[in-house]
This record gives structure tokens, sequence and C-alpha cells, in this order.
């Protein structure tokens, strides 16, 4: 490959590494979520610096094409990541049928309140 592909990969992985860290910053993502974009782009940034090792993983993996094991690895990064967030959804699934849950039951528990608080109709309709 050319200079200039080596160098567009540099500077993308410094994008992306840029970026993980501006929205990290700006509290747009968390720490937790971080993680997996950071080693993406640390990868990627050390592959951009040192091609050959790219050649040299492929090699000892068996893998004909070192870009197939740039492909692998991030769809590995990918499903880990939609992992992580399938499991997040599930809790707060959870927690969310929890909380209606409850509110609910306090609905139940307030109108039952107003019920006996107020004076019976019978008692306000007396004709005296």
């Amino acid at each position: 490959m050319s200079t200039g592909t080596y160098l567009l990969g540099v500077v993308a992985a410094l994008i992306a590494f840029a970026a993980v860290v501006e929205l990290l910053r700006r509290r747009r993502l968390r720490e937790r979520h971080a993680i997996w974009w950071f080693f993406a782009a640390v990868g990627a940034l050390v592959i951009g610096f040192f091609p050959s090792l790219l050649t040299w993983v492929a090699d000892l993996l068996n893998v004909g094409v070192p870009s197939n094991l740039v492909f692998f690895v991030s769809i590995v990064i990918l499903f880990l990541v939609s992992l992580q967030h399938a499991g997040e959804l599930t809790d707060l699934e959870d927690r969310t049928r929890t909380l209606a849950e409850e509110v609910a039951l306090q609905q139940v528990k307030l109108d039952r309140l107003e019920r006996a608080s107020r004076p019976d109709d019978a008692d306000t309709d007396s004709p005296d």
C-alpha cells in the first residue's frame, strides 16, 4: 500500500480517537460505552503506524488477506457493543416496567384515599 493510504488510516484513527474524547468531555458518551471505541481507535492507530504488524498478525492467525482480519475485528467490536447495549436495554425495560407498576399502585392508593375523604353523595343531596 502507498504512504498516502497509511496516512489516511492514521488520520482516520486520530479523528475517531478525538471524537470519542470529545463525546466523553461533553458527557454525550459514558465511559463504559467508550471503552470499545477506544480499543478500536487505538488498534487502528497502531496498525496505521505499523502496517507490517497487521500482516504479521494475519499470518500468525492464518488469515489470507490482512484486510479480512481488520473486517473481522471490526465486526467483533460492533457485536460486543451491540451485546452491551442489548444488556443495558434489558435492564432499562425491567426498571421501566417496575416503575410503571409502582405508579399504578400509587394511583390506586390515591384514588382510594380521595374516595374515602369525600363526603357521601347522599349526605350532600339531602333537602334540609
